[in-house]
């Protein structure tokens, strides 16, 4: 007897009743993942109120989101999104949320405080941000008021531009300079030692353009077993500004995961530099630093772009030195937002609990990118 016919149309027919099933009633992560919805929960609690806010933010169903607020009619939709992802074109324009978090802090009958954490996914890392929101209760069901600040605007005003440019002309295909083009600039290590981690060896150092030019540098480095055969090559990626101006230094950081400075014999270090066009501005002043100790031992200040352009992308980095004037820690951080002419943006950057202790005094630098001028 040939079965072939009748296992078709069983097979055909158990497709078409699941189809069904799932149709009318989907797995709650089958519904998220085909667009339909994501995970959302009643609202008959503060926290799973804040949890499906945080969902409806990920998913960018910000007219969901909008319509949860208690508050709403304090600001508009458009002014609510910016107020998540921000107004100019900065390094959350270009990263999405990965997680959301929600935590409560104080619950009464009617009303009650969560914090709702957004974690974004960027080209350079992980970034959070922690927005603490007061919920009330609406009948049968929770609200979050949210805690919306409007952004500064930046006043009418005419900034005169005086700075140092530095522009390149290359060889043409047509022009006969000899093999090559201008010299890369001149650069030097001037500091550089490994330490020994939890998670691997780090190396520390600095790094000097002693050239009259720009340059965009990097550092490369090698580890050597005690027979000088070689263990890893690393090179810096972020920890390190780029760009240097004639005269400027920069800080670098090398990792090298789950290898032991035991087996370390030596190392080779590679500074690289191209020579490139750049300029002095934007100029970006860095103020009110200060060191805090452990617990939460950090390094904090402000940046006020005293330039015309909008900073769209700003880098942080900060040099900890001991009593001795050597290296202790490299840290940094990326600002999320956009630097606005004349508006004071703060930065943040950990300093890890078991060095602060050696920490004497610090150099804050700052590595810029700009799409273009404010309009």
């Amino acid at each position: 007897m040939n079965k072939g016919p009748l296992l078709a149309a069983v097979l055909a027919g158990a497709t078409v009743a699941l189809v069904v099933v799932g149709t009318i009633w989907p797995v709650p992560s089958a519904a998220a993942w085909a667009g339909r919805g994501s995970l959302v929960h009643s609202s008959s609690t503060p926290e799973a109120a804040v949890a499906n806010l945080g969902e409806e933010i990920r998913t960018n169903a910000w007219d969901k989101a909008y319509a949860s607020f208690a508050n709403k009619g304090e600001f508009t939709e458009q002014e609510f999104i910016h107020s998540v992802t921000g107004a100019y074109p900065s390094l959350l324009t270009y990263s999405l949320i990965s997680d959301v978090e929600t935590r409560p802090i104080h619950a009464s009958d009617n009303e009650a405080q969560v914090d709702l954490k957004l974690h974004w996914a960027t080209v350079v890392g992980t970034s959070a941000r922690t927005f603490h929101l007061n919920v009330v209760k609406n009948g049968d069901q929770w609200q979050p008021d949210w805690p919306f600040v409007k952004e500064p605007a930046v006043p009418p005003q005419v900034i005169p531009v005086n700075y140092l440019r530095w522009d390149v002309i290359y060889r043409g295909p047509g022009d006969d300079w000899g093999a090559q083009d201008a010299e890369a600039p001149h650069v030097r290590i001037i500091d550089m030692h490994p330490v020994e981690r939890a998670d691997g060896v780090v190396i520390l150092g600095e790094l000097l353009n002693e050239d009259v030019v720009p340059a965009y540098v990097s550092v490369g480095a090698t580890l050597l077993s005690k027979n000088q055969s070689p263990i890893a090559t690393e090179d810096c990626f972020d920890k390190i500004s780029h760009i240097l101006l004639p005269k400027q230094t920069t800080p670098f950081l090398i990792k090298f995961p789950n290898v032991s400075l035991s087996q370390v014999g030596s190392i080779r270090m590679t500074p690289i530099s191209t020579l490139v066009a750049a300029s002095a501005d934007p100029v970006v002043e860095i103020s009110d630093e200060q060191l805090h100790p452990a617990p939460g031992a950090s390094l904090t200040g402000q940046l006020i772009n005293q330039s015309g352009q909008i900073v769209n992308v700003a880098h942080v980095l900060g040099t900890f030195y001991d009593k001795n004037g050597q290296v202790v820690w490299v840290a940094d951080q990326y600002v999320d937002s956009a630097l606005l002419p004349q508006i004071p943006v703060p930065f943040s950057i950990h300093i890890p609990e078991d060095l602060a202790k050696n920490v004497s005094t610090q150099r804050t630098v700052l590595a810029t990118y700009s799409s273009g001028g404010s309009q």
